[in-house]
């Protein structure tokens, strides 16, 4: 394995919601290249779990529970990064709500505001609070996570769908107006990506048929990504949302459906990736 570039010496930063899954392979690649990184989640003790692991690692880590939906928690949070580590020199907005699926004529007003509340709402504070930090030292990174159901629809999915898109928007916005202070903002849309340990090959291997690269994601495919957006080796990019999840959003059908199938590629030694 090639190793890990310290491309973070010297930074310090916030990734919220990373208790867990994409989250949490963030911070700990954060903190691999260099960063001190706050954990941020609203589940103490998974924030704990995860400073503690980059700690083991060699890494600096401060654990915090914040509901990033609220302004006061957000000052909290923030003020202790600035406690311990004197610096914000990178965010990542990683902290969002999953799973709530319902059908927009079953759905009521908290449902959707809930949602907004938490994958949308805390973008704004997070990033405007780390951007007045970000301002005085003329620099910074801030990275979101939006999701394919920024630009493309999930059945059952409407608020969730409405957050990302939101944060896309926001990424944008967020980049021109913060670009002559030298705060780059960029998002990670990631594609389908397994955050559960248990779950069977066969469901594992049927999910990524759908995926032109053959298989689902895992959290470290991520956090390569991430990091490099938080880096100087992205210096001249900015207000883009970066697809990584293996081509799903570049193709039109899924495999099973497309007029052109897996079956009719050349095959070259092996057959093509998910082809009978």
């Amino acid at each position: 394995m090639d190793a890990i570039p310290q491309r973070l010496e010297g930074q310090v930063a916030i990734v919220t919601g990373a208790g867990g899954g994409i989250g949490s392979a963030v911070a700990r690649r954060l903190a691999a290249e260099g960063a001190s990184v706050v954990v941020d989640d609203l589940r103490a003790d998974r924030a704990h779990a995860v400073a503690t692991a980059i700690e083991s690692e060699g890494g600096r880590a401060l654990s915090h529970a914040a509901d990033v939906s609220r302004a006061d928690e957000v000052d909290g949070l923030f003020d202790a990064a600035l406690d311990a580590f004197g610096d914000v020199t990178i965010l990542v907005n990683n902290a969002g709500l999953i799973g709530q699926t319902c059908h927009l004529l079953d759905s009521d007003e908290a449902w959707w505001d809930r949602l907004m509340a938490v994958n949308l709402r805390s973008v704004y504070l997070c990033s405007v609070r780390a951007a007045r930090i970000m301002a005085e030292r003329a620099g910074g990174a801030i990275v979101s996570s939006s999701s394919g159901g920024g630009t493309r629809a999930h059945r059952g999915e409407a608020a969730y769908d409405a957050s990302k898109g939101g944060i896309e928007a926001a990424t944008r916005a967020f980049a021109l107006d913060l670009a002559p202070y030298g705060i780059r903002v960029n998002a990670v849309s990631p594609g389908s990506i397994n955050v559960a340990p248990d779950v069977p090959e066969d469901v594992l291997r049927s999910r990524g048929m759908g995926v032109p690269l053959g298989r689902v994601g895992v959290p470290d495919d991520l956090a390569a990504a991430y990091a490099f957006l938080a880096s100087p080796e992205a210096a001249y990019i900015t207000g883009v949302v970066l697809a990584v999840d293996g081509g799903m959003l570049a193709q039109q059908r899924s495999p099973q459906v497309d007029i052109f199938g897996l079956d009719r590629y050349p095959r070259f030694g092996s057959a093509p990736v998910g082809a009978a």
